[in-house]
């Protein structure tokens, strides 16, 4: 049990004043409500009861007298449990002997797909390298035929019980068997596929379907897909960690995939309709006369597949008015009489403004 004072993070001599401070900055760090997870939850348990323990000056002088709460029950008469532990073998010939069989160790294997593959899913066969049970025995660890013998030390046991002498007279001690280890039988003939382990490595083939809206670092769980365990013990899980490789056109917001069409001058002014190839198969964008550099399309239903929920995010398309670098003398005398009918105002200095890349971020999310 936990020293409540190093529980609080407090000192023995700690002030009342100190002790409820230290509560409430601990309280407001662990309470469910900011701090939701498991081994938060447990320390918030713990750190109340030794408030509620340390802030009562009859419970906390009892505590400090006895180091616990009172009662025969090995903690409140200090170092007592440990001595009755040490001698009596604290329970342990009621346990029995201990089970060979055990669960299998989860994995954790990292799969990477293409953005395109987000947006409906995808399945993939993964090989791991893991271990699986032992064929020819079974998770029986014994060589076929056979089977486990009790052990003749302990008698099945699992455990060895002596008689020491001390200052409380002669008392019995119980520790594991040496022999069999605790397990209270021996494999004498063990299997010479897995060497009395009940598994062996070995390569198999794991089908996975990865859903459609999974992002970077989404971890997958499938249960019994990881190592088996010795002697016939269940298997553990299979984590995949999914990893989404970078596109070189398109860009992800959520659920929503974003990218930028260059859209020529004379076609922003008078307008037209351009065939984009998105990732799940073309779209036709219809560019309105007059559209401006940093204006956002948006095409509905066709970005990502949502992970949890139904539908699918938008395709939202920024562009970007591409200006001529290079003109014959004849566009630029067509140019010259287009602006010159137009009679534009001078340039002239305004608000400042982000960049087209920002603004068109600033779209994108907005």
């Amino acid at each position: 049990m936990a020293d409540h004072y190093e529980v609080l993070g407090v000192s023995r001599d700690a002030t009342p004043e100190e002790i409820k401070k230290a509560y409430r900055r601990l309280a407001r760090e662990l309470h469910p409500d900011v701090n939701p997870g498991v081994e938060a939850s447990e320390r918030f348990k713990a750190v109340t009861h030794a408030y509620d323990v340390l802030s009562d000056p009859q419970q906390r002088r009892q505590y400090d007298l006895g180091g616990g709460q009172g009662g025969f029950n090995g903690q409140g008469f200090g170092g007592f449990g440990d001595i009755f532990e040490t001698f009596f073998g604290a329970g342990q010939q009621t346990r029995g002997p201990r089970s060979r069989r055990e669960r299998g160790q989860d994995a954790l294997i990292r799969v990477e797909i293409g953005l395109e593959e987000v947006i409906f899913g995808t399945h993939r066969d993964i090989e791991v390298d893991t271990a699986v049970l032992c064929e020819t025995c079974r998770g029986s660890c014994c060589q076929p035929g056979t089977s486990p013998v009790t052990c003749d030390i302990c008698h099945g046991t699992g455990s060895i019980q002596r008689s020491v002498r001390s200052l409380l007279g002669n008392v019995m001690t119980s520790s594991p068997c040496g022999t069999c280890r605790g397990y209270g039988t021996i494999i004498a003939t063990p299997c010479v596929t897995c060497q009395g382990q009940g598994r062996v490595r070995a390569r198999r083939t794991v089908p996975v379907d990865v859903p459609a809206g999974v992002d970077t670092g989404v971890r997958l769980q499938m249960p019994g897909s990881g190592e088996a365990g010795p002697a016939g013990g269940p298997n553990g899980d299979l984590y995949l960690e999914i990893k989404v490789r970078n596109h070189e056109v398109f860009s992800r917001n959520g659920d929503d995939l974003l990218c930028t069409l260059e859209v020529a001058m004379t076609d922003a002014i008078l307008g037209t309709t351009a065939r984009v190839a998105a990732l799940d198969g073309d779209v036709d964008v219809e560019v309105r006369p007059g559209l401006q550099s940093g204006e956002v399309i948006t095409v509905k239903d066709r970005g990502v597949t949502r992970l949890r929920g139904t539908g699918r995010g938008d395709l939202k398309i920024g562009v970007q008015v591409v200006t001529p670098t290079k003109l014959s003398s004849k566009e630029r005398q067509l140019i010259e009489q287009f602006a010159a009918s137009k009679k534009a105002p001078a340039p002239e200095l305004s608000h400042f403004q982000q960049g087209l890349f920002a603004r068109l971020r600033d779209r994108f999310l907005g």
